[in-house]
């Protein structure tokens, strides 16, 4: 495994229309695609947020990237929140930080990186993990 970037995609400030700073997901995460050329997504399965506006507009969001990446070609697997922390923790109810001091030290990373670049990193380690597992490639055969 080895870490090749992290970054954020800004949406845009949240006085701009839905509709734009979801665009603004899908043109950002096509033109990394494109770029990198991944063959798979790894994504969180589970989303919650405090409230229902919150949990509608994360669930939009989350709508446009997985299509994005079905549109890019990708294979797209999910892995939910205690799968993530058990990966890079052996502790699935760890915190944040734990999950975020743990993604710097396996990818080998000199700072932590931004929380939501952690988060994002955690699912590519726990999909890395589980992909290399002697009983993920029993069951792929």
């Amino acid at each position: 495994m080895q870490h090749v970037t992290h970054g954020v995609i800004q949406a845009g400030a949240p006085g701009l229309p839905l509709a734009q700073r979801l665009g603004r997901l899908y043109r950002g995460f096509m033109s990394l695609a494109e770029q990198y050329r991944p063959e798979v997504m790894a994504v969180e399965a589970v989303f919650h947020a405090r409230n229902a506006r919150s949990s509608l507009v994360l669930g939009h969001a989350r709508g446009v990237i997985l299509l994005a990446g079905i549109h890019a070609g990708l294979s797209v697997e999910e892995y939910s929140p205690l799968s993530v922390k058990q990966a890079l923790t052996g502790f699935g109810a760890a915190e944040k930080q734990q999950v975020r001091y743990m993604v710097a030290s396996i990818l080998g990373l000199h700072e932590l990186p931004p929380m939501d670049a952690s988060d994002a990193l955690a699912v590519a380690v726990c999909h890395a993990h589980c992909c290399s597992s002697p009983s993920r490639e029993a069951g792929a055969r």
